[in-house]
């Protein structure tokens, strides 16, 4: 009688037990639907504010690219409406805060915007990365590589006919007799109005064999200007 008194007890112990346990996984269940629509939500409201400020852009908006090495002001173009309006959302969507101007070439321009640089560990691949899209080209012929210029990154034409840009890579023009060779080429939309001695001072950075700047140069946020 004792020994099934004993397993009785054990049974029910047993029973408790996987109750509880059942208890405990629906409440981490709950807690964790409940995590996800916190996020979902912010998510949401992040998304509304970013709208709301892009509605209330200039129809050329100014912005302020914060480095490291000083602050470039630049303008987005109102003709190019597709980079005007992906660049303003990314930049005040804090995309950009944190990432690496990974490429630097003296002579010639300094580029920036790929999410991948803000990890150490992804260095042999800057410059691959992308927030997932590309911009149709829009390309206006009044639109030069002048000295200053910002324009958006392209894969090349071998794998990319259509001259697509980058959904977030950008460079700025450091000399413009070499890279008067892209007009037509690249997606020209916008150009510095403050700050050309600060993309000097970057283009001036010692680099590595890959044009990567060998002490970091740093975008700490982009933010419109008021």
């Amino acid at each position: 009688m004792k020994k099934y008194l004993i397993l009785a007890v054990g049974v029910a112990v047993l029973s408790l037990m996987a109750s509880s346990c059942g208890n405990k996984k629906k409440t981490a269940e709950q807690a964790g639907d409940g995590q996800e629509a916190v996020v979902a939500e912010q998510v949401k409201q992040d998304s509304i504010a970013v709208e709301k400020k892009l509605s209330e852009l200039a129809e050329e908006p100014v912005f302020d690219i914060v480095t490291n090495y000083g602050t470039i002001r630049i303008k987005l173009y109102s003709d190019t409406p597709l980079h005007r309006a992906n660049f303003a959302k990314l930049a005040l969507g804090g995309f950009y805060d944190g990432l690496l101007f990974h490429r630097v070439i003296k002579g010639f321009m300094i580029q920036g915007g790929d999410p991948l640089t803000k990890d150490p560990a992804n260095a042999s691949l800057f410059g691959t990365g992308g927030p997932g899209y590309t911009v149709p080209a829009e390309f206006v012929p009044s639109h030069r590589h002048k000295k200053g210029a910002l324009a958006a990154a392209r894969r090349g034409d071998a794998a990319n006919p259509m001259k697509e840009s980058s959904g977030s890579q950008f460079y700025i023009v450091q000399d413009e007799r070499t890279c008067a060779q892209l007009d037509g080429q690249y997606t020209v939309f916008g150009e510095t109005v403050e700050g050309i001695d600060v993309i000097d001072k970057i283009a001036a950075v010692e680099t590595d064999l890959r044009d990567r700047p060998v002490a970091q140069v740093k975008i700490i946020n982009i933010k419109p200007v008021k």
